[in-house]
């Protein structure tokens, strides 16, 4: 099914629920749906869209963790201890911080909350305010790609691909970058 065929509000809740989806999985990239959502809705729109579906999804994340996993064990790992031990102003905060971080992957902070002592709300609002930047950037980029022709396109692709690559070498063997 092409995305061109389904209705406009169709098609916004069918991205949301894609979000979500990526969301509760913890580890798929949600960067491709953001494309989709600013060629097909123009870039406030598809922006709008994407952070609904980003919010929606690490709140659905966020209560499934706490409910279904919460009574077998909790993340390990000093980076989110902290954020397991607080509740309150200074969990809002680590929240908002490590959502504002690149590379911290999302599910791992969602599942980290989870195990906090935070609430629901307090989550929702760091990690909704923590996304909006990344996504701004993100739709700034795919708005830019999006105007390349297909070469350029293709040339960006593989460019992205080596440096993902290069990254996870090095960071698998142990060299700070």
């Amino acid at each position: 099914m092409e995305w061109e065929l389904l209705p406009i509000p169709l098609f916004i809740v069918v991205s949301i629920g894609l979000n979500s989806l990526i969301a509760v999985s913890g580890v798929v990239p949600s960067a491709f749906l953001t494309a989709i959502n600013v060629s097909m809705l123009g870039f406030g729109p598809g922006v709008l869209v994407s952070i609904l579906g980003e919010a929606i999804g690490a709140v659905l994340s966020f209560w499934l963790y706490r409910t279904a996993l919460h009574r077998y064990s909790s993340p390990k790992g000093e980076r989110f201890k902290r954020l397991r031990d607080t509740q309150g102003g200074e969990a809002w905060f680590l929240v908002l911080g490590m959502r504002l971080m690149p590379f911290v992957p999302s599910g791992l902070v969602t599942l980290s909350a989870a195990f906090s002592r935070m609430s629901l709300l307090s989550f929702a609002t760091a990690s909704t305010l923590g996304k909006v930047p990344a996504l701004f950037m993100e739709a700034l980029a795919v708005s830019a790609a999006l105007r390349l022709t297909i070469g350029w396109q293709l040339i960006l692709v593989v460019i992205v691909v080596c440096a993902y690559f290069l990254w996870r070498t090095l960071q698998r063997s142990g060299e700070k970058i």
